[in-house]
């Protein structure tokens, strides 16, 4: 009996029947991504419906010598939450948020999305801080780092993190935080779901009675005096900006502002001074939610399109790099690629580089070089072209390392450099917790290049 043919019988004993896939429409549908392109067919998917069951298919897969993966919200674009030919544990099922509004705490199950956090925290007039995106899932985004509109104020999603349950590859299970496990916690803020499975998780919530948020949409003839305008900004507001496609498949230059601090009349000046940096075409600003704010950014990213992401982070905005964000659209090759630049300021900068396994402190701007296309599109490595030319165009204003949540497999410079001083103690809970690598998730740095 093959390996794979004993693991799967071993599940069918240790786990619910049903949960077991190999093959039909449920298959089909587990190993569906946002990134239509992945076509790694993994051997046998299980659909975990709690933490008991992702702990036997741990132990099923070390007992029988399958390779594993792990899949949360399915947003890697590069596929990794699939095992080709081997064993996939999915926890999209495990959707369970539980909020404690005395304490501002939530639980977070494996599988629940950003959206589904969110959305559990409004209704008791709380905030999270997640990504900007809210069908991604919220552990692996978390564990990765989590650029988002709150992140000025409130600091990556990472630094809102205070425990996480793991299934560790022996199958033992524990709890990580501040006091027990500390250097599985300090690797977890930053080093993905490298070290376990995490089954689920606490974070940190916020009252924030109001949001301020929205887009603005600028010509594309505006877009160097606009990007060149871009001022700084208080803790208490984040600006995602970039370059889309407009309503009339044109690029235009965007704007999408997040206040959240307590003085709404100061958000509002805020505001309208990012209005005045040109003539806007479209500018739809005001109160909201973050529910809200991540379903207005699903629309645009559905599942299913082929995707291919190069990131590069950059010091500051200089000449250099707007001239490169100008290069962007005038090449664009298709109508849904996108740039998005995410800062990382405030709140997020005043950690220390070392208190987390997130590698870069500084204040920076991370650059996400996003093409997007249709499956049926025949242009596809045009679209890869116009990524892959617009990071290389940065190449002699980026830093080194990169954020470790976009980075593609191939990207082996930025691995190398991505957790910065962090590198080697990550490394080295990597080979305690993890020494046979059971689990990979967002890339590593290889120890013979960082030495």
């Amino acid at each position: 009996m093959s390996p794979l043919s004993r693991l799967i019988e071993t599940l069918r004993r240790t786990v619910h029947a049903g949960s077991v896939i190999t093959a039909g429409p449920d298959y089909d549908a587990a190993r569906r991504l946002w990134n239509g392109a992945v076509s790694a067919r993994p051997g046998v998917i299980v659909r975990c419906a709690d933490p008991a069951e992702a702990r036997a298919a741990v132990l099923a897969a070390r007992e029988c010598g399958v390779p594993l993966s792990v899949r949360g919200g399915g947003h890697d674009w590069a596929g990794r939450a699939l095992r080709d030919g081997g064993l996939t544990i999915d926890l999209s099922g495990m959707r369970r948020v539980t909020v404690d509004p005395v304490a501002k705490v939530a639980e977070v199950s494996a599988g629940a999305t950003a959206g589904d956090l969110a959305a559990a925290a409004q209704s008791f007039g709380l905030t999270a801080a997640t990504g900007s995106v809210g069908s991604v899932g919220m552990a692996g985004l978390t564990l990765g780092g989590g650029y988002g509109p709150l992140s000025g104020r409130f600091g990556l999603a990472l630094d809102n993190l205070i425990s996480a349950d793991v299934v560790l590859a022996d199958g033992s299970v524990v709890t990580a935080d501040a006091e027990h496990e500390p250097d599985l916690f300090w690797a977890l803020r930053g080093g993905g779901g490298n070290f376990g499975l995490v089954t689920s998780m606490r974070v940190r919530l916020h009252a924030v009675p109001t949001l301020l948020s929205g887009m603005v949409l600028f010509p594309w003839k505006q877009a160097e005096s606009v990007l060149a305008a871009l001022p700084e900004t208080p803790d208490e507001l984040t600006v995602q900006f970039g370059v889309l496609a407009g309503p009339d498949g044109e690029p235009v230059v965007f704007v999408s502002p997040t206040w959240s601090g307590d003085d709404l009349a100061a958000g509002e000046r805020a505001l309208a001074r990012l209005d005045a940096l040109g003539t806007p075409l479209v500018s739809q600003v005001g109160p909201t939610t973050v529910p809200e704010m991540l379903a207005a950014i699903d629309g645009q990213f559905p599942f299913g399109r082929h995707v291919e992401i190069r990131p590069r982070t950059v010091p500051s905005l200089t000449s250099g790099v707007r001239d490169v964000l100008s290069l962007a659209g005038s090449t664009m090759t298709s109508p849904y690629s996108a740039v998005s630049v995410h800062s990382l300021h405030g709140a997020a900068a005043r950690v220390p580089v070392t208190e987390t396994a997130f590698g870069n402190r500084d204040p920076h701007f991370m650059i996400e070089i996003i093409a997007l296309w249709e499956p049926d599109d025949t242009r596809a490595a045009e679209h890869r072209a116009w990524a892959g030319d617009l990071a290389a165009a940065l190449d002699p204003v980026a830093l080194p390392g990169g954020y470790p949540n976009l980075l593609g497999p191939d990207e082996a410079t930025q691995i190398a450099h991505a957790y910065g001083p962090n590198t080697e103690r990550l490394l080295a809970v990597k080979r305690h917790y993890d020494p046979d690598h059971v689990f990979r998730a967002i890339p590593l740095p290889d120890p013979s290049r960082t030495r």
